[in-house]
């Protein structure tokens, strides 16, 4: 549930079906039409998911255009707050009013009435953070959005952000993983709170896998055990640290995502569970 609507216990990251290195757009609208086969109903986005080529707002477009007759099945959860620069990391802009113009233009490119689901991408270090969550609440009164969340906060701001939204927080957007696990306490604040905790590369990001799945991996060894991949069991593992935790792994082809929806059927035992949950090996 995010904000009393219910989602699938597994969401689609859309980020890299728009990053260097992305499939081709017919492959990744299939793949996100995958993921809503498989019966993914949360979709997380960002306006700065692109390449310099591409310019601002190229994942919402691309998700727009795969959800087209489809929007009513699907919660959008996009982003603003950070601003692709080719070459380099994502600049940062948490000022007022740059995040409710963000707002605007990504309703308008996921072509809605209303964003269902708008999150503060990252702190910026020039703004107050109470300053850069003021226009969500904002945006809340106007209809622009219809609920609001943050992304990579720690405890101090999630509450923080709680407070100036008048306890109207949904969602926090946080990385962890099996091999990154440095967000437990907000994911464990965020279930003793009841807001939605959605982990980010919750596989442990491009490239950041093979420490996690390794033969000698607890993931791989369960996997091996019960006959199933061991993202699955990662993410199925995470699934059971929380009744709010929706993990949103990222996927370029529709048997990625397949895999990883399956994750919300698959039970686990509590001795499988505790191997899991010690650090990885590998």
């Amino acid at each position: 549930m995010i904000g009393g609507i219910r989602v699938s216990a597994i969401g689609l990251g859309g980020m890299l079906l728009s990053l260097a290195g992305r499939p081709d757009r017919q492959a990744a609208i299939a793949t996100i039409h995958s993921a809503l086969d498989a019966g993914i109903t949360l979709i997380d986005t960002a306006d700065a998911y692109t390449t310099d080529v591409d310019g601002q707002g190229h994942n919402e477009l691309l998700i727009a255009e795969a959800l087209r007759g489809r929007t009513e099945e699907v919660l959008v959860a996009t982003k603003g707050g950070l601003i692709f620069r080719g070459g380099g990391p994502w600049d940062r802009d948490g000022h007022p009013e740059r995040l409710k113009q963000a707002a605007r233009e990504s309703c308008v490119r996921l072509g809605v009435d209303a964003i269902g689901l708008y999150q503060f991408h990252r702190p910026d270090p020039g703004v107050p953070y109470e300053d850069s969550i003021g226009p969500l609440r904002e945006l809340l009164e106007e209809g622009v959005i219809r609920m609001a969340g943050i992304s990579n906060a720690t405890v101090p701001q999630i509450a923080l952000a709680d407070r100036v939204l008048g306890g109207r927080l949904v969602s926090v957007q946080n990385q962890f993983s099996p091999a990154f696990r440095s967000s437990l306490p907000e994911l464990k604040y965020c279930v003793e709170h009841e807001i939605a905790f959605l982990p980010w590369s919750p596989l442990g990001g491009i490239g950041r896998g093979d420490e996690v799945f390794s033969e000698q991996s607890a993931f791989s060894e369960v996997g091996a055990e019960i006959g199933v991949s061991p993202q699955r069991v990662a993410l199925a593992w995470e699934l059971s640290l929380g009744h709010c935790v929706i993990p949103i792994p990222g996927a370029s082809r529709p048997g990625s995502i397949t895999d990883s929806a399956a994750a919300a059927d698959l039970d686990l035992t509590a001795e499988q569970l505790r191997r899991l949950s010690a650090r990885p090996s590998g």
